[in-house]
C-alpha cells in the first residue's frame, strides 16, 4: 500500500523518535514489514495519531509487571493534551518498536521518560503549527484539550489534522516540554492498562502462545547445572531409549540436546526417558566451602573509593566494629518456568519470547544461528515474572535452535528443574566491614571489601554448541556498591575495596532484582547499627546524626514516621521468653535512588523461626509518574526482600546445583508474608529515577537490625535459616 493510500484508509500520522539509525521517515507506512529500528532523526516513528483522535506511543521497553506500559502513556498523554482513554501502546517487536536499550536497571521511566516526553512534545509543537494555520490563530493563542485545539472561536482535533497529508518532520530541539506545576497526569495514580485483561485471564502471556503445525520441545541436560567455564559434555546418547514414543525425535548439536514432538507430554516424557550420559565436572566448592574458597581464591582487586586515611580514623576512635557477613546464591525463581516459541527458515526467523531487550536478543540470535540480524524478528510476550536475567534469553536461543534442526516452528517451555537448576543466579557475596565512631557519634572510618564473581555473558545454549564462556561486560554494577557501603553518611575516612573472581569458577552469574545489594546492605548496616549500639544511641537517631543529604534524611525519615518509630537505644527490652520481637531500620539503594525501611519481626528462640511481622519501605524515585505503581513495586520488594532473607539459598554440592524445584529452593508463603507499608517520597521538580528494586537493600538492613534488637545477638549469614538462628544463639550463649 503506497503512503497516500495509507492515510486515506487509516487516516494516521505516524510521528515520533527513537535513538538508532537505519528506517526513514517516508517508509514508516509499512511498520511492522521492515526491520527496525526506525530513524532517531525523525519525528515520524514512535507515535500515531488517527483520525478518530486517539493516538499510539510505540515503546521500547518491555512490560515486566511494573507497569511501564501504562506510566510511559502518561507521559505522553501529558505532554500531548491527550485523555488516557485515547492512548495506547503496541508490543513489543523489533519490525515495529524503536530501539530505546534493555529493560533493566529500572530504566523504563528513568531512561524512557525522557524520551517519550520529548517525542511527544515536538508532535505536540508539529500539531499545533498545523492547527495555527487552519485556525488562522497563532500559535501562542491556541489551546489543547483532549486532542481538540481551540483559537479563534473555532476547533479542530489533531485526528483532523492530518488528513491525508505526510508529517516528515525532523526533530528540532525547540520543543518546550510542560512545566511539572501543569501537570494533570503525570503524578496522578491512574488504572493501569494491562490489569482488565489480567484479572480476566484474557492477556496473553507467552506460555498461552501457539502457532499452527508447531512441535513441542524440551532440552535435555543434567538436573543441574555445574561449574559455568565447564559447561555440560555428553558422552554419549542412546536414542533408542525413547523409541516407545514414536512421535519423539531427538535434536543435537555440539553438547546442545534436546526433543520435539507433536504432543507436548510425549517432549516431556521423551525429555525424562532419553538416556545420556554426561562427561565428570570440574568439582565446585558447595555450599560448605563457598566462602572460605572465595576469600582465599586469586582475585582481582580495584579500589572503587577512597578518601581519608582510614588507618588512622580506625585508630584514634572511641568505637570500632568489625564485622564478616556472608550472602548466598539466589535464583530468579519465576512462578512459570520460561517458555518462547520460534519459526526458523533457511532464510529469516521469528522468535517469540519474554526478554528484558528484544534488539540485544534479535543480535545474540544472529550471532547463533549466523544469520543477519534484520533476516530475524524478535517479538515480545510477558513472563510469569523474572526480576533480572533469568532464562528468558538462554529459553529463546534453546528454542531457536531446535526450530532450525527440525525444520519447523518449535515452542518450548523450561521444566522446573532446567529453570532453577540452569539459572543465572545473583552472585554470593563475602563482605568484611570495618567501622569506627568517635564519642561524640560521628563516624570517623569505614571500609568495606568484597568478594564476588561478575555475570556469565554466554548463555546455556549457545555454550552448548561452542560458543566460548565470557563475562558480562560493564562491572560497575557487578561489584562493591559505593552508595549502599556507606554513601548515605559523611565519612570523612573512607575506603571501599573490591576483590573480583572468575565467574568461569563458579555458578553462573546475572543481574537479579537489586544485584548483590541486600548482601551489601546486610554487612553494612550492621556495622553501623552496631556502632549506634556502643555509643548508647538510637539507630534512627545516629544515622541522622551521620547524614546532611536531604534526600536520603527524607527516606529515613519518611520510613520512621510510617513505623511510628520511638527512640531508643536497640536490645534495650531483651526479654527470656521463647518469643520475642524486634525492629530494625536501615537505609540502601541500587543505582540512583535512595531506599530506606524499618522493619518489626517476631524470633522463636524454641524453633529458630523467624518472621517479618510488618515492613515499611519508603523510596525517593525523583519525579514519580504513577505513585500507585512505585507503592505496588515497593510492596512487592518488601515482600520479596523478606522471602529472600528468611527462605532463599541455591544449594549445590561438588558436582552442580541441587536446588531444582520449591522444596529444595523454598520461597516465602502466603501465610508467611508480612504486613506492608510503602511510602513514595514525591518530588515532581526532580527527575525521574528507579523504582524497582531500590528499597531492598534498605529491607534487608532494617530486618538484620530487628534480629539483633531481639535478641542483643548479631546475624552473620542469610537466609535466616532456623537452623543458623538457633547456632547463633546458642553461640551468644556460650559465648
Amino acid at each position: 500500500m503506497i503512503r497516500r493510500d495509507f492515510l486515506k484508509a487509516g487516516g494516521a500520522l505516524v510521528v515520533g523518535f527513537s535513538l538508532r539509525d537505519s528506517l526513514v521517515a517516508q517508509e514508516q507506512v509499512v511498520r511492522g514489514t521492515k526491520a527496525g529500528p526506525p530513524d532517531a532523526r525523525q519525528v515520524d516513528t514512535w507515535l500515531a495519531i488517527h483520525a478518530d483522535n486517539t493516538a499510539t506511543v510505540y515503546i521500547g521497553f518491555a512490560e515486566l509487571g511494573q507497569g511501564a506500559s501504562t506510566a510511559l502513556l502518561q507521559i505522553a498523554a501529558e505532554e500531548l493534551d491527550l485523555d488516557m482513554s485515547q492512548i495506547k501502546t503496541v508490543r513489543l517487536d523489533t519490525n515495529v518498536t524503536p530501539n530505546q536499550g534493555g529493560t533493566y536497571s529500572s530504566a523504563s521511566i528513568n531512561r524512557g521518560g525522557p524520551q517519550v516526553r520529548t517525542a511527544a512534545a515536538e508532535a505536540r509543537l508539529a500539531l499545533l503549527k498545523l492547527a495555527s494555520a487552519k485556525l488562522n490563530a497563532p500559535q501562542d493563542q491556541l489551546s489543547v484539550s483532549k486532542g481538540v485545539v481551540s483559537g479563534s472561536g473555532r476547533s479542530v482535533t489533531y485526528g483532523e489534522l492530518v488528513g491525508d497529508k505526510p508529517f516528515n518532520v525532523t526533530f528540532t530541539g525547540t520543543a518546550p516540554v510542560k512545566p511539572t506545576t501543569e501537570y494533570k497526569i503525570v503524578g496522578t495514580k491512574f488504572p493501569r492498562n494491562d490489569t482488565p485483561a489480567k484479572v480476566s485471564a484474557q492477556y496473553t502471556y507467552m506460555q498461552y502462545v501457539r502457532v499452527p503445525g508447531m512441535l513441542h520441545g524440551r532440552v535435555v541436560r543434567p538436573r543441574g547445572q555445574r561449574m559455568y567455564g565447564a559447561g555440560a559434555k555428553i558422552v554419549s546418547v542412546d536414542e533408542a531409549s525413547i523409541r516407545a514414543i514414536p512421535s519423539a525425535r531427538v535434536l543435537r548439536k555440539g553438547d546442545f540436546l534436546g526433543v520435539v514432538a507433536e504432543n507436548e507430554w510425549d517432549a516431556v516424557r521423551a525429555a525424562q526417558q532419553l538416556k545420556v550420559i554426561w562427561e565428570t565436572p570440574p568439582a565446585l566448592p558447595g555450599n560448605a566451602g563457598l566462602h572460605e574458597h572465595m576469600r582465599t581464591a586469586k582475585t582481582e582487586d580495584s579500589i572503587v573509593l577512597e578518601r581519608g586515611n582510614v588507618t588512622t580514623g580506625l585508630s584514634g576512635a572511641a568505637h570500632t566494629v568489625s564485622q564478616t557477613c556472608l550472602g548466598p546464591y539466589h535464583a530468579h525463581a519465576p512462578f512459570g518456568p520460561n517458555c518462547a516459541l520460534a519459526d526458523v527458515k533457511p532464510d529469516s526467523a521469528l522468535v517469540m519470547c519474554s526478554t528484558q531487550d528484544v534488539y540485544g536478543t534479535r543480535n545474540s540470535l544472529s550471532r547463533l544461528l549466523g544469520m543477519p540480524a534484520e533476516k530475524i524478528r524478535v517479538q515480545y510476550y510477558e513472563g510469569s515474572g523474572t526480576y533480572g536475567h533469568s532464562c528468558y534469553d538462554d529459553v529463546a536461543q534453546a528454542v531457536t535452535l531446535l526450530s532450525q534442526l527440525a525444520g519447523k516452528p518449535v515452542r518450548l517451555q523450561f521444566m522446573r528443574w532446567d529453570e532453577h537448576g540452569w539459572d543465572n543466579y545473583g552472585p554470593a557475596h563475602l563482605g568484611e566491614v570495618r567501622a569506627a565512631a568517635d564519642a561524640n557519634g560521628k563516624i570517623a572510618a569505614y571500609e568495606y571489601q568484597g568478594w564476588q564473581h561478575g555475570w556469565s555473558n554466554t548463555e546455556t545454549s549457545a555454550q552448548l554448541i561452542g560458543t566460548p564462556t565470557s563475562e558480562w561486560p560493564g562491572g560497575g554494577v557487578q561489584g562493591v556498591n559505593r552508595l549502599t557501603c556507606g554513601g548515605m553518611y559523611d565519612i570523612p575516612n573512607l575506603k571501599l575495596v573490591n576483590h573480583k573472581l572468575p565467574v568461569t569458577a563458579y555458578l553462573k552469574g546475572g543481574w537479579l532484582r537489586s544485584p548483590l545489594d541486600l548482601s551489601f546492605a546486610f554487612a553494612s548496616e550492621q556495622a553501623i547499627d552496631q556502632l549506634a549500639y556502643l555509643t548508647g544511641t538510637d539507630s534512627y537517631e545516629f544515622r541522622k546524626r551521620n547524614m546532611t543529604d536531604m534526600r536520603w534524611l527524607g527516606v529515613l525519615d519518611a520510613a520512621a514516621q510510617a513505623a511510628k518509630w520511638t527512640p531508643r537505644k536497640a536490645a534495650a527490652n531483651l526479654s527470656k521468653a521463647n518469643l520475642v520481637t524486634g525492629r530494625g531500620i536501615g537505609v540502601g539503594t541500587h543505582l540512583t535512588s535512595y531506599g530506606g525501611a524499618v522493619a518489626e519481626i517476631e524470633v522463636n528462640k524454641e524453633t529458630g523461626r523467624v518472621v517479618a511481622k510488618h515492613l515499611y519501605g519508603a523510596i525517593d524515585a525523583g519525579q514519580v509518574v504513577n505513585p500507585g505503581f512505585v507503592e505496588s513495586q515497593i510492596m512487592g520488594q518488601l515482600v520479596q526482600t523478606a522471602s529472600r532473607m528468611f527462605k532463599e539459598e541455591v544449594k549445590f554440592d561438588q558436582n552442580g546445583v541441587t536446588s531444582l524445584d520449591w522444596a529444595s529452593y523454598p520461597i516465602l508463603r502466603f501465610d508467611e508474608c508480612p504486613e506492608v507499608t510503602a511510602v513514595v517520597v514525591q518530588r515532581l521538580d526532580q527527575r525521574s529515577t528507579g523504582a524497582g528494586e531500590e528499597v531492598m537493600a534498605a529491607a534487608a538492613a532494617a530486618i538484620a537490625n530487628a534480629f539483633f534488637d531481639a535478641t542483643g545477638v548479631r546475624m552473620k549469614q542469610f537466609p535466616f535459616t532456623p537452623a543458623r538462628v538457633l547456632a547463633a544463639l546458642n553461640g551468644a550463649k556460650s559465648a
